[in-house]
């Protein structure tokens, strides 16, 4: 079952109380974390998200970089809220102009990511948005990405954490903010 982090807001209780754990999804032995039923509850998503802007606002974060697909369901309302623009982080061929690819490994085979070239700027201050952090492989390729365009990434934020799997190690240090672990 989840836990919230220790210190954390009140509202997480609610959040973990609205996400459904699916034993054996995609494959034997893993216990799926299923955000869609959070999605279902206006209040605990809209907790979700407020608080991410309540950490990231007033820090001059000018892009949010969601990654592909549960990253486009919280990155957008977090940057137009803090004031920023939201970047898509893709799998290969989604994106229809020239763009920068990134692959990187998962335990069970090689990935890519991709974002349109000139969707970020050197310099800017980018947030990195997903739903759950496993192996930090998607990650560590989404802040590898932006840097390459010039980005600093001022941190990787997800709503779930699998500490279990050492995720942040993979991350080089980078500050990772997550709302809630799942054991």
């Amino acid at each position: 079952m989840s836990a919230p982090k220790v210190g954390e807001d009140a509202r997480v209780r609610d959040i973990i109380s609205r996400i459904r754990v699916v034993p054996d999804f995609p494959k034997p032995g893993i216990m799926f974390q299923d955000i869609t039923t959070l999605l279902l509850d206006p209040k605990a998503f809209k907790d979700a998200i407020d608080l991410f802007v309540e950490r990231y606002k007033g820090q001059n974060i000018s892009v949010v970089a969601g990654i592909e697909a549960r990253g486009f369901i919280f990155g957008p309302p977090i940057a137009l809220a803090i004031g920023a623009k939201f970047v898509p982080l893709r799998k290969p061929g989604k994106l229809p102009c020239e763009v920068i690819s990134e692959d990187y490994f998962l335990e069970y085979g090689k990935d890519c990511l991709q974002m349109h070239i000139g969707a970020v700027e050197p310099k800017e201050r980018a947030l990195v948005v997903d739903d759950l952090i496993a192996t930090g492989g998607t990650l560590g390729a989404a802040m590898n990405l932006l840097e390459r365009a010039g980005a600093e990434v001022v941190e990787c934020a997800c709503l779930i954490e699998l500490p279990d799997l050492k995720g942040r190690e993979r991350l080089k240090g980078k500050p990772l903010y997550v709302l809630l672990e799942a054991h």
